[in-house]
């Protein structure tokens, strides 16, 4: 049976967040557990007018990837993911596997090879969603493997998932919208910031944020969002953070992280859980180091950890700081072939201070 949910998802995913338009090509990449979520789409592509392409994968491609590739195969850089990138009008990135732990054993010197060889294709991807030339957009699709990560019946997780998406509303777009308006009065704000301090237990953090951009997360390129981001001056991060939630990265879970910085860069790196993947990941190349986005999480539907980064990042009164990549329309010039977002929790006693004055307390901007 159809779940009339996913044809609501579908319409709000290729009108809302794409912009999709006649004549427009579109790729669509997922899983093939994702299949009735991409088959809604591409059926709305079609009466959109566009030309929707599919790349689905079969479970545990990825898994057997990194089991078998050799170092040349590691390191190859692929010309026909290049052209893609380069050439498609529109992006749909839907998320949903059989096995969120696939990847838990896999050598994370193995992938850092691998990730270091999508430098260039993740650049590219970059500068063209900067400049506004390919629009896309990343979501999930409610399946038992992330039900089972969030401690959910898979039930309780589609009703999680779409209403965090705002699919319980009568007019999703309306709705969203909406945020979108509210987050542009936080975005206003913050570009006058020139010094932000991030402070709450175990965290005490300064970086420069002067002539940055602000953006607005407002659901077109993730759905869910919900949050306001910029990338900090490189070399201005100074201090210490403690992050409240496991951060996971490539199918690994990383607990009790702590990181101190001096002159934007990690110089001490510590977990109580997989402390040598936190290491290896930081070591993938220079840029993994160093800040590339500082992040409000806004949407207060999202209250749960789930161990899904989509979701976690976005629960309303947090932070999220991650190292490596910045986003190039935010300002940010840090390049790496990671982009790691680690989640502080700001609800109980958590502040943030715009050049000496109180803007944020307790999960909740106070202005606006």
């Amino acid at each position: 049976m159809r779940d009339a949910r996913l044809e609501k998802f579908a319409k709000v995913l290729v009108h809302y967040c794409l912009g999709l338009e006649k004549g427009h090509s579109l790729l669509i990449r997922g899983e093939t557990v994702a299949a009735p979520l991409v088959h809604e789409v591409y059926a709305e592509a079609l009466r959109a007018g566009a030309h929707p392409m599919l790349r689905l994968a079969l479970p545990d491609m990825t898994e057997t990837f990194y089991n078998n590739a050799k170092r040349h195969q590691l390191e190859h850089a692929s010309p026909f993911a290049q052209h893609e990138i380069e050439n498609i009008d529109r992006l749909m990135s839907i998320r949903a596997t059989d096995n969120t732990k696939a990847m838990s054993n896999i050598d994370p010197k193995r992938q850092a090879v691998a990730r270091k060889s999508q430098t260039t294709w993740m650049q590219t991807f970059r500068d063209r969603s900067a400049a506004g030339d390919l629009r896309w957009s990343l979501t999930q699709y409610p399946c038992s493997a992330y039900a089972q990560n969030a401690e959910m019946s898979l039930s309780e997780y589609e009703d999680f998932v779409f209403r965090a998406c705002m699919l319980h509303r009568k007019d999703p777009v309306a709705a969203w919208r909406s945020v979108h308006r509210k987050q542009a009065k936080f975005c206003k704000r913050l570009d006058q910031a020139k010094k932000l301090r991030i402070v709450r237990e175990g965290t005490d953090l300064t970086m420069s944020v002067a002539g940055r951009t602000w953006i607005n997360s407002d659901g077109r390129t993730n759905m869910p969002s919900g949050e306001v981001f910029t990338g900090p001056v490189e070399d201005t991060v100074e201090g210490r953070v403690r992050y409240s939630f496991p951060a996971i990265w490539g199918g690994r879970e990383v607990h009790g992280i702590e990181l101190t910085f001096k002159k934007g860069k990690v110089v001490k790196a510590t977990a109580e859980k997989g402390q040598d993947f936190l290491h290896a990941t930081l070591d993938t190349d220079e840029g993994a180091r160093f800040v590339g986005e500082v992040a409000v999480g806004t949407n207060y539907n999202i209250q749960k950890f789930t161990k899904n980064i989509l979701f976690d990042e976005k629960i309303g009164g947090t932070v999220h700081i991650a190292v490596g990549a910045s986003y190039p329309q935010s300002g940010g010039k840090n390049t790496s072939s990671v982009h790691w977002d680690m989640i502080t929790d700001m609800r109980d006693g958590g502040r943030i201070y715009a050049d000496g004055k109180l803007i944020y307390k307790d999960g909740q901007f106070i202005f606006g």
